[in-house]
């Protein structure tokens, strides 16, 4: 018996993404973090200076 060649066909999508707006939301996100979590330790800082 012959084995009948099958042919794969793999579709490659394209995505066209503006990475540029990803990483500007993300750095955003970790900045608003990063300066909460300064501003809570400075405010306990000053509390432990306070006392």
């Amino acid at each position: 018996m012959a084995n009948p060649q099958t042919q794969h066909h793999i579709e490659k999508k394209e995505v066209h993404k503006e990475k540029g707006n990803d990483y500007k939301g993300t750095f955003m996100s970790v900045m608003l973090l990063g300066g909460f979590l300064i501003l809570s330790w400075v405010g306990v800082w000053i509390l432990y200076l306070i006392r």
